[in-house]
């Protein structure tokens, strides 16, 4: 199959995003086209849009080896994307006033009431000393926790490994890197920590919370934490980028090993979280739209998104993050990247959207394609199209 035959098909799909009409651009798969031929990008899905015109492109190979095209319906690992899924059910918990970013932890889950510290004293040893910080919920949200990115049973059986329950618990049990809200580490732990408090406040699982307040809500049914047989069998396959040798295949990856579904998989709010595009697209674009999905679902009130998701909750020293997403709320862009290299940004002030999705690890010198990515997508969000097609989208979402 031709390179310019898949992306065709691509364009021809892209009726399941409301609200916003193909111009059959082609900037991102004219940019990428030589690193598609030669092989060394096996295959990508792009999605750009602004207002109510969009441009998508399937790049490529979903399996290089069995010469399965990319497709819109293939799943794929988000990784640390999961992370914005928690900061959402967080903010409709203070929405509601059932939650406080400023709570301690330990209101809700007690082990977090007396914490330790790991330092080196003059001598040059490790010692323990008690924290004087109250750990928060913002805190665990924003990673100023002090908790180091996976608790040592993740770090041998993976994100999927242990209940979020038991992370917290095993998170509480070792010592911080820093005094709470001192200083930044990026952590899946804080993250895990907060979903654990979500149970404790509603008395249901995290994962449950969220399929029944967003995901099908907003009718994401392909996005699960315990893909199914049928689900698993469309995932995009993951590829080991290498400087100048094909990409290599590989059939999991450490931190999300086999089996991907089954009793021993559990759900991590730090990364975990298998989706598609038209589901991601449904989140992404709620955020867009300050709460209201494409179906017209209010997840969040629209002040909740722009004063909890949008804006940063960190210390203004510490950079900008809010609860699970990176933020500029002077620009308006909030959004996440994965490890396999998924990432999606949106802009609610000047209504456009940035997704990228890809499952590979590695990042070496070939990945220069991702330059020539963000100058194809510059030129779509510059460029002037004729928008009298669209126009009769705008407004149904007011």
């Amino acid at each position: 199959m031709k390179f310019k035959k898949i992306f065709l098909i691509a364009a021809a799909a892209l009726t399941f995003t409301s609200g916003a009409a193909d111009q059959r651009s082609s900037f991102v798969a004219a940019a990428l086209k030589q690193w598609i031929d030669s092989g060394e990008l096996p295959g990508a899905i792009s999605v750009l849009s602004q207002g109510g015109r969009q441009e998508i492109a399937c790049l490529g190979w979903a399996d290089v080896e069995r010469r399965i095209p990319m497709s819109l319906d293939r799943t794929f690992m988000q990784c640390s994307q999961t992370k914005g899924f928690c900061g959402v059910t967080v903010a409709i918990l203070v929405e509601e006033g059932k939650l406080s970013l400023d709570d301690p932890v330990a209101k809700f889950l007690p082990e977090f009431a007396e914490l330790k510290i790991a330092v080196r004293n003059a001598e040059g040893k490790r010692v323990l000393i008690p924290a004087k910080n109250v750990l928060t919920v913002r805190m665990v949200m924003n990673h100023t926790g002090g908790f180091p990115f996976e608790i040592p049973t993740k770090k041998v059986k993976g994100w999927p490994g242990l209940p979020l329950r038991d992370t917290a618990r095993e998170a509480a049990a070792n010592p911080l890197l820093f005094e709470p809200g001192t200083k930044f580490r990026y952590s899946n732990t804080g993250i895990d920590i907060g979903a654990a408090v979500i149970k404790a406040v509603t008395g249901k699982p995290w994962d449950v919370f969220l399929k029944e307040r967003v995901l099908d809500p907003l009718g994401m049914k392909d996005t699960t934490f315990n893909p199914t047989d049928e689900q698993l069998a469309r995932a995009i396959s993951l590829y080991a980028i290498r400087d100048g040798a094909p990409p290599k295949f590989l059939s999991f990856d450490r931190w999300m090993p086999l089996p991907h579904n089954g009793p021993g998989v559990y759900p991590s709010a730090g990364a975990g979280l298998w989706t598609t595009v038209p589901d991601q697209l449904k989140f992404y674009r709620m955020l867009m739209n300050l709460g209201i999905g494409d179906n017209g679902v209010r997840i969040l009130k629209e002040e909740t998104v722009k004063s909890l998701l949008a804006t940063s909750t960190r210390p203004p020293e510490l950079g900008s993050y809010s609860l699970g997403l990176d933020v500029d709320f002077a620009r308006g862009t909030m959004g996440h990247g994965g490890a396999w290299g998924t990432v999606c940004t949106v802009n609610w002030r000047t209504k456009q959207l940035n997704l990228w999705v890809v499952q590979q690890v590695g990042k070496p010198a070939a990945c220069r394609w991702l330059t020539a990515r963000r100058k194809a997508a510059n030129k779509f969000f510059s460029s002037k199209f004729d928008d009298s097609g669209a126009r009769r989208y705008t407004g149904r979402l007011e």
